[in-house]
């Protein structure tokens, strides 16, 4: 019996479309000098985890129910007396997608998700560390239609990053620009 390999549609499209496109903008000798991605990010801080331990596990039952993978809870690194915090609470949680699930993830996250935040007009260029690296902030889990929004108690964000190989912003944004994340048309008018 044949067994048939999956490979995500964003995976394709990186290969086929992507890698070219990059090839030709930015005049690269070798198909390696074209950035990929590498990984995806998903950080949410829990407020008010200090005072109730459950909202940590919710936002670890909601991050693997929107990732599709085990995210591991952080904790804090020192004592903060003003926000009644002592080192090593959990106060958080992450999830690092890569491979298949990444694609996978970034697929839903640009098809699905982003179209169902309101007044969505692109998402901003402005947030590359200049290292080839974006972070994108999402105000609400409910976006993701993976959560029940009966079952949701509060609405909170997360932050997702994307790392790259890219070694300029620009490679980078031209990367996830052609990877289909939707960036603001920004109009350079003077008028």
């Amino acid at each position: 019996m044949e067994t048939i390999k999956y490979t995500p549609r964003l995976a394709d499209k990186y290969s086929n479309d992507v890698v070219p496109a990059l090839m030709k903008k930015f005049e690269y000798k070798s198909v390696m000098q074209a950035p990929k991605l590498q990984k995806i990010c998903v950080n949410r801080g829990v407020n008010g985890a200090v005072t109730d331990k459950k909202l940590v596990d919710v936002a670890l039952e909601e991050l693997s129910i929107i990732t599709g993978q085990k995210p591991v809870a952080t904790y804090s690194k020192k004592d903060i007396s003003n926000f009644k915090l002592r080192k090593g609470m959990p106060i958080g949680a992450r999830v690092t997608l890569r491979g298949e699930k990444m694609y996978e993830f970034l697929d839903r996250l640009v098809s699905v998700a982003l179209p169902r935040v309101r007044d969505f007009k692109g998402i901003s260029d402005k947030a590359f560390d200049g290292r080839g690296n974006y972070t994108l902030g999402v105000i609400e889990q409910i976006i993701f239609p993976e959560i029940d929004i009966d079952k949701v108690n509060k609405i909170t964000g997360f932050d997702i990053t994307f790392v790259t190989t890219a070694n300029t912003n620009e490679e980078a944004y031209e990367l996830l620009k052609e990877l289909g994340l939707p960036f603001k048309n920004i109009k350079k008018d003077n008028a």
